[in-house]
Parts: C-alpha cells; sequence; structure tokens
C-alpha cells in the first residue's frame, strides 16, 4: 500500500480485511462503520468474478443474446466503464482475453438492471471494483448521517465532509509527497504491486503486452469519486499521455504526482 495517513482526531477508526486487501474506515460513530462495511461486502459480493452467487459470474455465464438481470450497481459500473472505455480509445476495458467478447459486445438496459452479452465475455470489475466499494461505503455513511468520514481500502481513499485529510503518497522513487484531501478521492496503482487478488485480472491483460509496454508503472489519480479515481489511474498506467489527460479532464480529475 502506497498511501500513508496520519490519523484523525475525534473519530472512530475500524480496520477489517476485505477485498482482498486492509479497509480502515473512520467516522465519528461505531455504529454507521458496520453500515459501510456490509456495503462493502455486497459490493464483493455482487462483483467477484468467480463466485457462485456473484451477479458478475451469473452474466459470464449467460445465454447469449438474452436479458439477464443484475443488481444496478453491476449496470452502474458497466455504464461507467463504457464511457471510460471511449474516452481512453479502448484501454480501459473490464471483459479480460479468456474470452472473445469486449465491452462493446455488452448492452446495459436504460435502468441499469439487465444486461444483455452479444459474444461470450469473462467481466472482471478488478480495475474498478475497489474503489466503487469505497463510494458504496461513504454513501453509507452518510445515510446513517455522518457529516464526515474516511474509507480507505488498499489504494483506494475517499474523504468527505468538511475535513482535510493530509495523506502521504509514496511516489515510484519511494519519496514521500504530502497531499492535503478534501472532499475527493485518491487512487494509486502500481503494476508490479505484489497484493493484488490473483482471481482478479481487471483492465491488465488485454491491453498489454511485450510490444506495447505500460507508459509508466504507477499513478496516483485525485477525482470526485474512488471509482473514478481508480479506473483513470489505469488510463494513465495505459494510455498514451494525451489520451490520459482526455480521460482526466473528461471527469475534472487529475494525477496527483
Amino acid at each position: 500500500m502506497r498511501i500513508i495517513l496520519v490519523g484523525s482526531v475525534g473519530m472512530v477508526k475500524r480496520l477489517r480485511v476485505s477485498l482482498g486487501t486492509l479497509v480502515a474506515i473512520e467516522a465519528p460513530a461505531a455504529a454507521p462503520i458496520e453500515r459501510a462495511f456490509e456495503a462493502i461486502e455486497l459490493v464483493n459480493r455482487l462483483m467477484h468474478p468467480t463466485a457462485e452467487g456473484s451477479d458478475l459470474a451469473r452474466i459470464n455465464g449467460a445465454p447469449l443474446h438474452e436479458p439477464t438481470k443484475a443488481h444496478p450497481r453491476i449496470g452502474h459500473l458497466l455504464t461507467l466503464a463504457r464511457r471510460i472505455n471511449t474516452l481512453s480509445d479502448g484501454a480501459f476495458d473490464p471483459c479480460t482475453p479468456a474470452r472473445p467478447g469486449r465491452l462493446s459486445d455488452i448492452e446495459v438496459s436504460a435502468d441499469e438492471t439487465e444486461v444483455v452479452c452479444h459474444a461470450p465475455v469473462a467481466l472482471d470489475f478488478g480495475g474498478f471494483a475497489k474503489g466503487y466499494a469505497v463510494d458504496c461505503a461513504i454513501e453509507a455513511l452518510i445515510t446513517a448521517g455522518c457529516t464526515a468520514g474516511l474509507v480507505n481500502a488498499g489504494g483506494d481513499l475517499r474523504v468527505f465532509g468538511q475535513r482535510t485529510e493530509p495523506v502521504f503518497v509514496r511516489g515510484a522513487a519511494g519519496e514521500l509527497v504530502n497531499i492535503e484531501l478534501t472532499d475527493a478521492a485518491l487512487a494509486v496503482s502500481h503494476v508490479t504491486a505484489q497484493q493484488r487478488p490473483q482471481e482478479h485480472q481487471g483492465y491488465y491483460v488485454r491491453n498489454h503486452t511485450a510490444d506495447t509496454p505500460y507508459v509508466t508503472t504507477y499513478a496516483a489519480v485525485i477525482a470526485s469519486t474512488a471509482a473514478v479515481a481508480d479506473a483513470l489511474a489505469k488510463c494513465v498506467l495505459l494510455c498514451a499521455p494525451q489520451v490520459a489527460t482526455r480521460a482526466l479532464s473528461a471527469f475534472g480529475a487529475m494525477t496527483a504526482l
């Protein structure tokens, strides 16, 4: 993990292993934190690429050209992925090469509750599901009445409310960079990270070959939501600088380093 937190006075902090990493949640009281962890676990259940009962696994195994019911959170992320796919000239694609289908072969209903696959796909949301889980946890804290808080899941962090969080990000060369984060999200991605869950391949394999190396091996992005920051960090890794800049600009995001 390359995000270091100083810690906040007057906040309750809980740690738990989820999503294949250590998740830290801070809020003014303990009860909302449990709701936030429940929101994270829901994302984990819905979006695991292979686990029985997962919506993502069910979509991957669904008959072609037939509508498959899915949780709206799945449809929402597919819609987001399509936008980022377009902005990144196809570099960001949650369909891995395990099957021939790509994001363009997937149709999502207007209400985001049905998915139709027109080619065999191997959907894997490893490129932004963790960031999205952070957003869902933040949503749970706000719904529970929290006016400020923080959720940190490995390299994905989001702060909300009237607080400024000093965050130290360890750069690719090992240097510490101090960032003041206010009502925003920060995501870091590192190509050689050793803690990536083995079952989550995300966007990685499709576009990266020995002939098309990563533009950079380390990226840190600040955006309004963790899902967007998480996904755009992958675009910074994979895309030519002008393409990555276009994607960042479309979401009002920026690189942190």
